[in-house]
C-alpha cells in the first residue's frame, strides 16, 4: 500500500507542476485579469450558457478578475497544504478541479474530428485523473488510524 500511495502522490505533484508552468505564462493580472481572463472569458460564457440551456438555472454574472483571483488563491492554498499532507488542501484542490476542468478544457464544444476536441479531450482526462489521485489521497489518509497519544503508564506498587 505504501508504494501505490507514493507512486499517487507522485503522480499528483507531477500534474500539479504541469497546471502550474501552464498558469504561470500569464502572470500579468493587472487591472482586469490580464491575459487568463482574456483567454477565459469566451470559454466560461459558452459553458454558462451550456449550463442555462441543459439545467435551466442561470448563471450569476462574474467578473473575470474575480474568478480568475479565486482560482489562484484556491490553487495556491490547497497546494501548500496538500504539500504538508492536509486533506482539507486535496479537498481545496479537488473543488478547483471540479470547478476549473469543465470550463477550461471545454472538448464538447468542438466536433470529434477536429484538433482542439483531441487536444482539450487529452487535458480534460488528464484532469480527471488528478481528480482521482486527490480522491485516492484523501480516502488513503481517511483509512489511516490516527495515532492516539501515549499515555506515561504510572509506576506500579510492588506488592511483596
Amino acid at each position: 500500500m505504501d508504494l501505490c500511495f507514493y507512486l499517487a502522490l507522485k503522480r499528483v505533484c507531477e500534474i500539479l507542476m504541469h497546471h502550474t508552468v501552464n498558469i504561470c505564462r500569464f502572470n500579468e493580472f493587472g487591472v482586469d485579469g490580464g491575459p487568463a481572463a482574456k483567454a477565459l472569458k469566451p470559454k466560461f460564457n459558452v459553458f454558462s450558457k451550456h449550463v442555462t440551456a441543459q439545467t435551466g438555472i442561470q448563471v450569476p454574472h462574474v467578473e473575470m478578475k474575480h474568478l480568475i483571483l479565486g482560482a489562484i488563491i484556491m490553487k495556491a492554498l490547497g497546494s501548500l497544504l496538500f504539500v504538508f499532507g492536509s486533506t482539507f488542501g486535496a479537498s481545496v484542490l479537488l473543488l478547483h478541479q471540479a470547478i476549473a476542468a469543465p470550463i477550461l478544457y471545454d472538448f464538447y464544444n468542438y466536433d470529434a474530428d477536429k484538433k482542439e476536441f483531441t487536444q482539450l479531450f487529452v487535458k480534460f482526462t488528464q484532469s480527471l485523473a488528478l481528480l482521482g489521485a486527490l480522491l485516492f489521497f484523501i480516502g488513503m489518509k481517511n483509512s489511516m488510524p490516527r495515532r492516539s497519544p501515549k499515555k506515561k503508564a504510572s509506576p506500579k506498587a510492588k506488592t511483596n
